[in-house]
């Protein structure tokens, strides 16, 4: 799978293989969600914590069929009901320690977006339009047996290696399948630049859901333009059913989603994270619980 910009190298997404059933024989992210509660508690702070976890897509976007072991999965609807069923059981872990918000992190419905990558993904998995609809039928397993008030998210990033990106295209060939298919509680969505496409899928999101429009960047080091912000986000707010109400703001990613790390300092990151809550104190007031 190859990007449609220019590689700065470093980092390679891991190719996984399939050689067994799937299993989930403990949890994997508890260990650290109790780490960072410790944290926050340890300074006197509160907050929910969000656990970001890899979207059960991962597993299969990058692969053909002779990665996924054939002894195990003859057929590939076991495979994606195992896939489904650990996915039940390390939310249920999660919520178990106390976590009350999960992030999907799915590249790969963003990647569909992408003219030149969509291309490669059906010489490896077939119609494009079947293969998202099957994604989001993949996710909702993923978390249909979550309690009530366990959030779930998904975040579409188009790649955030060392202020790169790794694909481009607006979200208008997956937004429907996005928005009213999946059974997600908030969208975090990357509009950082051209890159992502204009506003205009937001048309189809349902009132009684949440998009966190991506629209400041983390892969820059200088500051967004105020005004500008302020600007797009009430032009995202003209295609939502309910306006600023079903709107947050943020970075279209993270600071650092490789090691690496982008290309801005320490401080560099926590005067753009002190402008995204100025922002959203203007737009929204000073009350910016949700």
């Amino acid at each position: 799978m190859a990007s449609t910009n220019i590689s700065v190298g470093g980092t390679m997404p891991p190719r996984l293989v399939v050689v067994d059933k799937i299993t989930h024989p403990k949890p994997i992210q508890v260990d650290d969600f109790k780490y960072l509660e410790s944290q926050i508690a340890a300074v006197g702070a509160k907050g929910t914590t969000k656990v970001c976890i890899p979207s059960p897509t991962m597993i299969h976007f990058r692969n053909s069929r002779e990665t996924i072991d054939e002894k195990a999965y003859p057929t590939l609807d076991p495979f994606f009901a195992d896939l489904a069923r650990v996915f039940q059981e390390e939310l249920d872990d999660l919520y178990k320690a106390g976590a009350r918000f999960v992030q999907l992190d799915d590249t790969n419905l963003a990647y569909l977006c992408d003219p030149k990558m969509r291309a490669e993904a059906e010489q490896r998995h077939g119609d494009a339009n079947e293969l998202a609809r099957q994604y989001a039928d993949l996710i909702n397993a993923a978390i249909s047996k979550r309690p009530s008030d366990l959030t779930i998210g998904i975040h579409l990033c188009r790649g955030n290696h060392r202020s790169h990106w790794f694909a481009q295209g607006g979200y208008e060939p997956v937004a429907e399948v996005l928005f009213k298919q999946l059974d997600v509680d908030v969208y975090f969505l990357e509009y950082d630049d051209a890159r992502s496409g204009d506003f205009s899928p937001l048309r189809h999101l349902p009132a009684d859901k949440t998009v966190v429009l991506g629209v400041l960047s983390s892969k820059k080091a200088a500051l967004d333009d105020r005004a500008e912000i302020v600007k797009r986000l009430h032009e995202a707010a003209a295609f939502c059913p309910r306006g600023l109400q079903q709107l947050c703001l943020s970075h279209q990613c993270g600071f650092s989603s490789t090691s690496e790390g982008n290309d801005l300092t320490e401080d560099e990151q926590w005067a753009k994270i002190r402008l995204e809550v100025e922002i959203a104190k203007e737009v929204w007031g000073e009350d910016l619980s949700i």
